[in-house]
This record gives C-alpha cells, sequence and structure tokens, in this order.
C-alpha cells in the first residue's frame, strides 16, 4: 500500500472547496464534495485540533485519528468498532480517553 495521509471527510470538503474557488470541479469530485458537506460534523479547525490530540496518544494511529474524527463516537462499543483491525485490544482506559477527548469536540 502506498504512504500517505488519511485525511477525515471534514478535511477533503475543505480541499475540495479551496480547488472548486480554482476551477470548475470534476462530476466526481462534486458528487464528493456534496457528500463531505453532508457527512461533516465539525469544522475543519476542530478537527484537525481533535485529530492532533487523538495522535498524541501512542495507541492511537494516524488511520484511526481520523475514522475516530470522523465518526466522533459516543459509547465504548463505536471506538471498539473502529479499533478491530489493530492487532492489539484497547484497554478500558484507552477507550475512555478517546471518548473524553471526542466529547471536547462536540
Amino acid at each position: 500500500m502506498a504512504e500517505g495521509k488519511y485525511l477525515t471527510v471534514g478535511e477533503v470538503k475543505t480541499l475540495l472547496e479551496k480547488e472548486k474557488k480554482k476551477r470548475e470541479l470534476s462530476p466526481e469530485q462534486k458528487i464528493a464534495l456534496e457528500h463531505a458537506k453532508q457527512f461533516t460534523k465539525l469544522d475543519y479547525r476542530k478537527i484537525k485540533k481533535l485529530r492532533d490530540e487523538l495522535e498524541k496518544c501512542e495507541f492511537v494511529s494516524s488511520v484511526n485519528a481520523a475514522r475516530i474524527a470522523d465518526i466522533l463516537p459516543t459509547h465504548p462499543d463505536d471506538v471498539k468498532i473502529i479499533f478491530t483491525k489493530a492487532r492489539f485490544t484497547l484497554e478500558s482506559e484507552n477507550i475512555e480517553q478517546i471518548l473524553e477527548t471526542v466529547r471536547k469536540y462536540l
């Protein structure tokens, strides 16, 4: 898999809106922008701060930080689902730390 930065839906929305000011978007980009507008729950600054804070936790990868910022879990089971592909099981205190971090941005 190619290395790259994983983006949240909100980050994609911001990038597409900037690009739209410069030129006409392709039909696919227009659809992606509409999707992003519909499903983005936080503004770009809050998403960035949340993601940065989550990535400071040693047990949260960049990929999972982006997923958490997109989904904004409010229940421990939601956090567990995000980490199902991880090769470790989160401790309950780690799950609570993630939930507390997300609550600050809701």
